[in-house]
């Protein structure tokens, strides 16, 4: 029998709680479930006058309205206000009710430039959620998996200019001429000219690099050079312009790494970071180098460098895919570094809470 439902019920008045409608099993509990965000109150009540001017916004309202943005994959700040004033489940986990008025998409940005910009807070979030995973035996980081992504800049790539920049002497040149005379070899000749490069550099986004893939692929671009463990926990991530190489950022991610989660007991890389130095800098660490070709030919080796696919390569397809990645609205390092960890902390949040999930509590 054809039937036809009644617009009228749209106007229809129920009792009812904002919780009775949020799924037992949304990701947003499940998440509420996994970690406490009190924490936050700690991290930024330095940023805060205790007694005067108006009332703020709830900072960490803040920061799940942000969670929010990075967890789904919403496109900008304007359009997750938008989506949480329409979602219960949001306005469950931020705490509003039905008729409390959401934030303006402002809020968080105007947080930022005022207290938050020449801070660490997003990295020391990020720890706090990794420690939390870490805690409950979810996170090994005796494995390091290491790479870099691409993720485009905020920046018209015809909009350019070109410069004549002084290359940069590797720092790992000094330790060679020490280790050589250390063993009694001749020092190598000093190199006394000045060598030169010319750059092309964003005038939008200067911070960015201009980064060559191929003839139909090039563009100015950040470059997340970030540590997993072998479950695609995000250990650590260092943001540099486009244009650096990644053999010159592992030493710094390695200590990052190290000084934050412990050292681990191998590093596991690709082609991009075979060099001399590298190897050199993490046996010297006593920490055992997993490079393809001739240095994988152990079983133990070809084990470890397998799972790459399936844990690095698995976190940037996965950040890029579902979590906004691709590219960034935000322009210049530290607020970029700020999307890195934003959405890093993000991804560790939402496996840590599927992980830990007990389902609701009978009644």
């Amino acid at each position: 029998m054809l039937s036809k439902r009644e617009e009228e019920r749209r106007n229809q008045l129920e009792v009812v709680a904002l919780d009775e409608l949020v799924p037992e099993d949304h990701l947003v509990r499940k998440i509420d479930q996994a970690i406490d965000f009190d924490f936050v109150y700690d991290l930024v009540k330095d940023h805060y006058s205790s007694n005067n001017g108006r009332p703020s916004v709830d900072p960490v309202v803040l920061i799940k309205m942000v969670l929010i943005q990075y967890l789904f994959g919403i496109r900008s700040m304007r359009q997750t206000i938008k989506e949480i004033e329409t979602n219960v489940a949001y306005r469950w986990f931020i705490g509003y009710g039905f008729s409390e008025k959401i934030p303006h998409f402002s809020t968080f940005g105007k947080n930022y430039v005022r207290r938050f910009h020449d801070t660490d807070l997003f990295e020391q979030i990020f720890y706090r959620i990794l420690r939390e995973a870490m805690k409950k035996g979810l996170v090994d980081p005796s494995v390091a998996f290491i790479d870099s992504t691409h993720v485009k800049a905020n920046a018209n790539k015809k909009k350019l200019e070109k410069k004549i920049v002084r290359v940069e002497t590797r720092s790992y040149q000094n330790q060679l001429h020490e280790d050589r005379e250390k063993h009694g070899k001749k020092p190598l000749p000093l190199q006394n000219k000045e060598e030169t490069k010319e750059i092309k550099v964003s005038t939008t986004d200067p911070e960015s690099g201009y980064y060559v893939k191929d003839e139909r692929e090039k563009s100015f671009a950040y470059s997340f050079h970030t540590a997993c463990d072998s479950k695609g926990f995000i250990l650590g991530s260092l943001v540099t312009g486009g244009n650096v190489h990644d053999s010159r950022m592992l030493d710094s991610l390695v200590s990052k790494v190290t000084e934050k989660m412990g050292k681990p007991n191998v590093v596991a890389v690709d082609a991009g970071y075979k060099t001399p130095y590298i190897a050199k800098f993490l046996m010297d660490q006593e920490i055992r180098p997993v490079m393809p070709y001739n240095l994988r030919l152990t079983e133990i080796n070809k084990s470890i460098y397998a799972k790459r696919k399936e844990t690095i390569e698995r976190v940037f397809a996965d950040a890029k895919e579902k979590h906004g990645m691709r590219w960034t609205k935000l322009r210049g390092l530290k607020k970029v570094s700020m999307q890195a960890m934003l959405t890093f902390a993000a991804m560790n949040l939402k496996k840590l809470a599927n992980w830990t999930w007990k389902g609701p509590c009978p009644a």
